[in-house]
């Protein structure tokens, strides 16, 4: 049987082209920022070389919590999945992006080239699903996505998500992602041109409540950790 189809919406392609040189960049030791800047005109910083390390500050509680079998949805190049692997735990991660799913292999994590909302293994059966590093923004609807991670997991399994600071305010819907010269010299500006267009969103920890509840799922904790903001999310009693 052939793997399913990763299917990247046209539009999305060269945001997904810009991601993967990004990551490329950054596991061959270079600093590697992505600025995403919303539809609103703000802009969100990253730097790839933070996922391709063997250790972000602020992941223990992440892996602590995950004391089963692990979905990792947006794996990137694997920092989480072969932590976790190492834990001796059950851990696969998942990405479109074929560079992501190349550098995990390569560190010696699990991991396919999949679209979290096409058909994957163990459906029903994670008892835990990773939604790190911002990833709660895939796709640009993250009452579809947590929806879709519900549907993956057991009857009492549960989601971790990563979350932007309270106040941050929460948005979703169309944005462009922009690689500057990694190069330049002190602040990185987000540059000139339109970008590359995708979907995306953020969601605040101060919304995540209400979040939950149009997703059918119950918050159970919220933490920080050096600086990063979590919450866990369970499904809601009574919810098919």
């Amino acid at each position: 049987m052939s793997a399913p189809t990763v299917v990247c919406p046209p539009g999305d392609r060269a945001a997904l082209d810009a991601f993967d040189r990004a990551l490329y960049r950054a596991s061959a030791g270079a600093r590697s920022p992505l600025i995403l800047r919303d539809a609103n005109g703000r802009e969100h910083h990253a730097d790839a070389a933070d996922w391709c390390a063997g250790h972000r500050p602020g992941d223990s509680g992440l892996l602590d919590r995950c004391t089963g079998a692990t979905l990792d949805v947006g794996c990137g190049p694997g920092r989480l999945t072969e932590a976790l692997l190492r834990r001796g735990r059950t851990a696969l991660g998942i990405d479109v992006s074929a560079a992501a799913v190349r550098l995990a292999q390569a560190r010696g994590a699990t991991a396919l080239r999949r679209d979290v909302f096409r058909p994957l293994p163990g459906r029903g059966r994670w008892e835990h699903v990773l939604l790190a590093d911002g990833n709660v923004g895939i796709g640009g609807d993250p009452v579809a996505l947590l929806r879709r991670c519900r549907e993956l997991l057991t009857p009492d399994g549960r989601v971790h998500a990563e979350l932007s600071p309270p106040g941050a305010g929460s948005w979703a819907g169309p944005a462009t992602l922009h690689t500057p010269d990694p190069g330049a010299a002190g602040p990185v500006p987000g540059g000139a041109g339109p970008g590359a267009p995708l979907r995306w969103a953020q969601v605040a920890a101060d919304d995540l409540e209400a979040l939950a509840r149009s997703s059918a799922l119950d918050v159970i904790e919220t933490w920080t950790e050096e600086g990063r903001w979590f919450g866990t999310l369970t499904a809601a009693r009574g919810a098919s």
